[in-house]
């Protein structure tokens, strides 16, 4: 099943991380998304006309996230947004962080 058609799961803690190896599989459905150096977060910074429009992903993305459970860190200015996943409890990454980041995507490209 692909990631978009995934929901996330409550992650309560208490498991490992995801090894860089399963990391480096699953961003072969979203490309755009970068592994950290430690393979403990993946981020995309995306690029917009104005301030306005940047916001409003912002507020779009703020929504899924609230909808799914699963909060990014996220930084914008005049045109640009950074969205940064990891999973604060198992400090590390979780398939969560993959299914937002591609609903991220999807969100960025149907805008």
């Amino acid at each position: 099943m692909s990631l978009m058609n995934k929901k996330c799961t409550p992650c309560q803690g208490g498991i490992p991380p995801l090894s860089r190896e399963s990391a480096e599989s699953l961003l072969q459905e979203i490309p755009q998304w970068q592994l950290s150096e430690n393979a403990d977060k993946i981020s995309r910074q995306y690029r917009f006309g104005n301030f306005v429009k940047a916001l409003e992903f912002v507020n779009e993305v703020g929504e899924l996230a609230e909808r799914e459970m699963h909060h990014p860190d996220i930084q914008f200015g005049w045109g640009y947004c950074t969205v940064i996943f990891y999973t604060h409890k198992i400090h590390g990454l979780h398939e969560n962080d993959f299914i937002l980041a591609a609903k991220t995507e999807s969100i960025y490209e149907h805008r």
